[in-house]
C-alpha cells in the first residue's frame, strides 16, 4: 500500500477504521504455533498458553501485555498475528504500556518478521501503521503522542522516510503543533549527536536522517507559523557540528 496523507481527522479515522477492520480479518482464525512453550515461572500456566493456541479468544488485558512483551518465544511471528486483532485496537486507544518505550512495541512487529508475511497480511498491518500515522498527525490528541508513534513505525519498519514524507504533506494545524512539541523532545538528544531512542537499526542513519529533516523541514515549517525563536535555534544549531555547534551565540547553557 502506497502511503498517503490524510488531512482531515474524518477521512483519517475512516480510513484508519477500514484498517483495523482488515487486521481482524485478515488475522482471524491465527493461533500460536502448536507447540509454542512459555515459562510457567515467569509468564503464565498452560491454560493461558493454551488460549494463545485456540483462535479469535479475547485474552485479558494482562495476558495481552504479557503476551506480546515476551521476547523469547519460539515462533514470535505467529504469537504477534494471533494477537493482532486485540492488539492493534489497544495500541490505537493508548492501552498498551511498554517498559522502556514505543520502540519496544515496534520491535515486536520487526521481530515478528510482519514484511515477510504472506501478502494480505504484510499487506494489512503496512496499512494498518500508515493509517494510524496519518489520523494521529491530524488528530488533536492522539492516544499515542506523534513523536513516539513515530518511534514505533520506525522500528517495525527499519526507517524513518515513509512517515516523514506523510508528516512533511500533511498542511494540518494538529500536524504543526506535533512537529513543535516532537522537535522540544528530541533536539536535546540530536545535538548530543545521539538519537532520542534506543534501536536495534542502524542508528547512525536514523539520527542522520532525522536530524537533517528537522533542519531542512521543521525548521521552516515552525518558523512560519511562530514557534519560538529558542526552539528555532535549537533545531538550527543540529544542523551545524563542532565548533560551529558549541560556540554559537544561541548555544543551551546546559551541558550534553
Amino acid at each position: 500500500m502506497t502511503p498517503r496523507s490524510d488531512d482531515t481527522p474524518v477521512r483519517a479515522r475512516l480510513r484508519l477504521d477500514a484498517a483495523l477492520a482488515e487486521v481482524a480479518t485478515a488475522f482471524r482464525g491465527a493461533t500460536a504455533a502448536a507447540d509454542e512453550v512459555q515459562c510457567d515461572c515467569h509468564w503464565g500456566g498452560e491454560e493461558e498458553l493454551a488460549r494463545l493456541k485456540s483462535p479469535d479468544l479475547e485474552l485479558d488485558p494482562d495476558l495481552l501485555h504479557r503476551t506480546w512483551s515476551a521476547p523469547d518465544w519460539r515462533d514470535k511471528g505467529a504469537v504477534l498475528r494471533r494477537v493482532l486483532p486485540q492488539f492493534s485496537v489497544a495500541l490505537v486507544h493508548g492501552l498498551v504500556e511498554p517498559m522502556s518505550g514505543m520502540e519496544d512495541v515496534g520491535r515486536v512487529f520487526a521481530w515478528g518478521g510482519w514484511d515477510r508475511w504472506p501478502a494480505r497480511q504484510s499487506a494489512a498491518v503496512g496499512e494498518f501503521l500508515h493509517a494510524w500515522w496519518a489520523y494521529s498527525l491530524v488528530e488533536t490528541d492522539p492516544a499515542v503522542p506523534v513523536h513516539e508513534l513515530l518511534v514505533l513505525c520506525a522500528e517495525a519498519s527499519g526507517t524513518l522516510d515513509p512517515w516523514l514524507a506523510v508528516w512533511e504533506t500533511t498542511d494540518h494545524p494538529a500536524a504543526h503543533r506535533h512537529l513543535a512539541e516532537a522537535a522540544d523532545q528530541w533536539d536535546h538528544d540530536l545535538l548530543a549527536d545521539e538519537l532520542p531512542w534506543r534501536t536495534w537499526h542502524d542508528e547512525d542513519r536514523l539520527r542522520t536522517g532525522l536530524a537533517a529533516w528537522l533542519v531542512r523541514h521543521a525548521h521552516p515549517r515552525l518558523r512560519s507559523r511562530g514557534a519560538p525563536g529558542e526552539l528555532l535555534h535549537r533545531i538550527r544549531l543540529i544542523g551545524l557540528s563542532g565548533p560551529a555547534r558549541w560556540e554559537d551565540p544561541h548555544w543551551p547553557n546546559h551541558r550534553y
